[in-house]
């Protein structure tokens, strides 16, 4: 019977690399937006559960954030409902936003805490509605008419504070609450961008699935603003990609120190990200006034 070799020297770098993050991270926030193929396959779905677990049980505080749009426009066409898109953004109506609550506050929330809680990480499932913890306002375009959809307006950090505290992992269906109280649909990269700013986050983590910013094809690790700003002026961030970006310096200038956007379909791109020098996909921080990053975790 043969015996699996076991390259010890490997092991060990690895988990000396990951020390100095476990030791500056213990007791900090992440916010995680959950999205793309970690939410669709199979073994990606397993994986994230195992790796969130990780990172609470050596004492990082983890809320995730997560979508579901796809599932969302399976089941409106099962029920007849015509589902429709206004500048990318999904037109909500009262029935369309029905569909929203039963796909994302019933069936995704609580698929993902499942898996969570079966790898022993205390996950509770909520929605925007649960305790008024979003708020939002209705999202207004020139031009456009999006239905009930809205933009975060306030967030309940009193009630995820208490979560975190007691040592349960917050799973939110990005939900809100209107002032007439009306039930709005949010993009779920803008409420996760709103969590982490009102809970002054340590990191924002998009998973996507995209590598993270690509320059000439290549990857960049670390972006700053005004890089930023000259790859979008060359046209080497185009598209979708821009308003993700602006809105990732916007957290930053929220509070929240870094933003990430990391490749889900690669298994345990979160830990590789978080844990290693390298990294496997682009954190956006702020720079020191002449274009290059602070050096720091």
């Amino acid at each position: 019977m043969k015996t699996k070799a076991i390259d010890y020297a490997t092991k060990e770098e690895v988990l000396i690399e990951a020390l100095p993050y476990i030791q500056t991270y213990e007791g900090k926030t992440f916010v995680i937006k959950y999205g793309g193929a970690a939410m669709t396959d199979e073994t990606l779905k397993h994986t994230f559960a195992k790796d969130v677990t990780i990172l609470r049980k050596i004492g990082i505080n983890i809320v995730i954030v997560h979508g579901g749009g796809r599932e969302i426009t399976d089941l409106a066409s099962a029920l007849g409902i015509e589902t429709r898109f206004v500048d990318g953004q999904r037109y909500t109506d009262e029935a369309m936003v029905r569909v929203v609550l039963m796909v994302l506050a019933g069936k995704v929330n609580k698929e993902i805490v499942h898996l969570i809680n079966r790898s022993g990480g205390n996950a509770v499932g909520l929605c925007g509605l649960d305790n008024t913890l979003l708020k939002a306002v209705r999202l207004e375009r020139e031009g456009s008419d999006l239905g009930l959809v809205g933009t975060v307006s306030s967030v309940n950090t009193v009630f995820l504070e208490l979560l975190l505290r007691n040592g349960l992992m917050p799973v939110v269906a990005p939900l809100a609450t209107g002032s007439s109280g009306e039930v709005f649909n949010v993009n779920a990269d803008l409420a996760a961008a709103a969590v982490a700013s009102a809970l002054q986050a340590e990191k924002l983590v998009y998973l996507s699935d995209v590598e993270g910013i690509l320059g000439n094809g290549a990857l960049v690790s670390t972006l700053t603003r005004s890089e930023a700003a000259r790859m979008i002026e060359r046209g080497e961030i185009f598209g979708g990609m821009i308003p993700k970006v602006r809105s990732a310096f916007e957290t930053l200038d929220a509070g929240v120190r870094k933003v990430h956007i990391v490749d889900g379909r690669v298994k345990h791109s979160l830990l590789l990200e978080i844990f290693t020098d390298e990294g496997i996909g682009t954190q956006m921080l702020h720079d020191n006034g002449n274009g290059t990053a602070h050096a720091a975790l």
